[in-house]
């Protein structure tokens, strides 16, 4: 990017405070901003009025998140809440749309990452209906470690067994199940609150 496409990109954007627990943006409002996580953990998920909750990822340090709503222009479709503190971007609607129509390498990010995102769905899709319980754990995790979608999160990470049941949809019982098995078999280690990543190749490979 050129020096005055990084000073708009700059002056378009504005940093928030998400406690946890708190919304970094709710479905159904406008889709107003692009939203960057630049220190902490969040989940995009959605919740039905029947009361079923689904995750569908988490979003660690430099991910970046929203591109579709904001290109649609449509109401979000998904709510995305703090897993803990998280300091995170917001670049106003105007300032993505101009870099869309003058900046080509930011196109090729944009591009980039919905690309990489559709790979990494189409992925926990085929997992979920093809591996086993043990394997759908253990590429639901390694999607959280996802060297372009997820740049900035590091070999631990503060999450829960609820939290990786919702994301891989399964009870948190058998989560504890599942993590007991790849911890036995050297892929992580488990701490109260967080999961060390030993063997993310493995991880992305288990199972099949």
């Amino acid at each position: 990017m050129s020096d005055d496409d990084y000073r708009r990109a700059r002056e378009g954007i504005v940093e928030r405070q998400v406690p946890t627990g708190g919304y970094v943006c709710h479905k159904g409002e406008p889709a107003d901003h692009w939203h960057g996580v630049i220190d902490g953990l969040a989940k995009m998920c959605s919740d039905w009025a029947t009361g079923k909750t689904a995750s569908f990822t988490g979003i660690a340090a430099g991910g970046w998140f929203g591109e579709g709503s904001m290109l649609k222009d449509e109401p979000r479709r998904y709510d995305v809440i703090a897993l803990r503190d998280t300091r995170v971007a917001c670049m106003r609607r105007e300032t993505f749309h101009w870099l869309l129509d003058n900046s080509i390498p930011f196109n090729r990010f944009i591009v980039t990452q919905i690309n990489e995102r559709l790979g990494l769905f189409i992925g926990l899709l085929e997992s979920e209906r093809l591996l086993d319980v043990d394997a759908r754990v253990a590429r639901t995790l390694a999607a959280l470690f996802h060297p372009v979608l997820q740049p900035g999160i590091e070999s631990r990470i503060a999450i829960s067994q609820e939290e990786i049941g919702y994301l891989a949809g399964i009870s948190r019982q058998r989560v504890n199940k599942a993590l007991r098995q790849l911890e036995d078999d050297g892929f992580l280690t488990t701490q109260y609150g967080g999961i060390t990543v030993l063997d993310l190749e493995g991880l992305r490979r288990f199972g099949g």
